[in-house]
């Protein structure tokens, strides 16, 4: 089928043996067993070059899937040989950059085209539990509050969070009257806070100053509402980068959030302490640390 596949791309049993490094005698033996078997004629030889015949025509594309299944299974039983992960399952609090995660997975699927990826993207206790649970291999974790032992973590980089509100809402103009917010000035307006999907943090707030908050349940939603001048919250500042550079947002420097109303949040590389990183998961730690150093 290889051979069937080669004289039909390459338009010539000459070409085909070129190709596969093969004499032509042994190519033009190849397909007419080929056609013995199936029991059709593939190639018109009746020309200069072969032709593909209707029912060569038709089964080209049968062979072609068929080999594809072949190298598949090929790659697949290298990857058993050599101990790498079928699947790798990720978890992503999603405070962490999204640009640095896709850089990984492009590294990824260079070096392991067989692996399957699940990534999921959570956040606050959403990630810990995942990891605790043995849902996924691999996490990326904003801090260490919601962790346990069996929880192994690996410090990796800082990112800033910064609070914001839409040109628009009334702390906008506070804050370029005042040049810093105290909590007290945030008591009238609404805080746009992210849900925690366990219960890993239940009974605790992290940076919630509003006596009034809108929960939601992913940072979409949030930086949504948040554009649409609803209130005011916090939110990675790759999230809004551009927003902030635009006018579009304003950073509200909250003095009870850090300097500027801004913090850095530690991120850190996550596993269960019983389930040692694979091939492929020391790629992607690789990769997202080779990564952040290029970004620095």
């Amino acid at each position: 089928m290889r051979t069937f596949v080669s004289v039909a791309e390459a338009g010539s049993f000459r070409g085909s043996a070129r190709h596969l490094s093969r004499v032509q005698s042994a190519i033009s033996y190849s397909v007419g067993n080929l056609e013995t078997q199936l029991g059709v004629v593939l190639f018109d030889r009746s020309g200069h070059l072969p032709k593909l015949t209707p029912q060569g025509q038709s089964l080209l594309a049968d062979a072609r899937s068929i080999l594809l299944k072949v190298d598949a299974m090929r790659a697949r039983a290298r990857g058993l040989g050599e101990g790498v992960e079928l699947e790798l399952s990720i978890v992503v609090d999603s405070l962490y950059p999204m640009p640095w995660v896709m850089t990984a997975l492009h590294t990824i699927r260079r070096s392991y085209v067989g692996v399957s990826i699940q990534l999921q993207v959570l956040p606050l206790g959403g990630p810990p539990a995942a990891i605790q649970d043995g849902r996924v291999t691999l996490g990326i974790l904003a801090g260490e509050d919601l962790t346990d032992s069996r929880i192994e973590l690996e410090a990796m980089h800082s990112h800033p969070f910064v609070a914001v509100a839409a040109r628009t809402h009334p702390l906008a103009a506070a804050a370029e009257d005042l040049g810093t917010l105290e909590a007290v000035a945030l008591a009238e307006h609404v805080q746009i806070v992210l849900s925690d999907p366990t219960q890993l943090s239940e009974g605790r707030d992290f940076g919630v100053l509003s006596p009034t908050t809108w929960r939601v349940n992913n940072q979409e939603t949030k930086y949504a509402m948040i554009r649409a001048g609803h209130g005011w919250g916090r939110l990675p500042y790759w999230v809004v980068a551009e927003n902030l550079k635009s006018g579009e947002l304003v950073r509200l420097p909250v003095v009870a959030l850090g300097p500027g109303g801004q913090i850095e949040v530690q991120f850190y590389l996550a596993r269960r302490i019983d389930r040692p990183f694979g091939p492929v998961a020391r790629a992607f730690r690789e990769a997202i640390l080779a990564n952040r150093a290029s970004e620095t």
